[in-house]
């Protein structure tokens, strides 16, 4: 399983349109996704505090676009997933609502 942070409005919008493609999908030419040991860092340095969010389970092996993993900086030790095309639902398997947290207090939510 991998993970996204998303905020309800692009979730939204995405079970309107039938595909999942936030802003940074165009701006950096992928999707920015966790693996769930992964996701407290991201979830602590970009969205603390912040209301709104949900937490997308996804099977990788669903996947339509092209999943790649690569460090988040050249040279990282880590790698991260990253999917290069638009979300497709049927890969979603599960969705949870995300309270506002401190940083440094999130708490990854059961799988589902």
């Amino acid at each position: 399983m991998i993970v996204r942070i998303a905020r309800e409005t692009d979730w939204e919008r995405a079970q309107t349109e039938g595909l999942y493609a936030p802003p940074e999908l165009e701006r950096d030419g992928f999707i920015h996704l966790s693996k769930p040991e992964q996701v407290s860092g991201p979830a602590n340095a970009l969205y603390s505090d912040e209301h709104g969010l949900a937490l997308l389970w996804i099977d990788p092996a669903r996947l339509e676009a092209e999943l790649s993993y690569e460090p988040p900086a050249p040279g990282a030790p880590v790698t991260f997933p990253h999917l290069y095309g638009p979300l497709n639902l049927d890969a979603v398997v599960g969705v949870v609502q995300l309270e506002p947290w401190k940083r440094g207090e999130f708490r990854l939510p059961s799988a589902p």
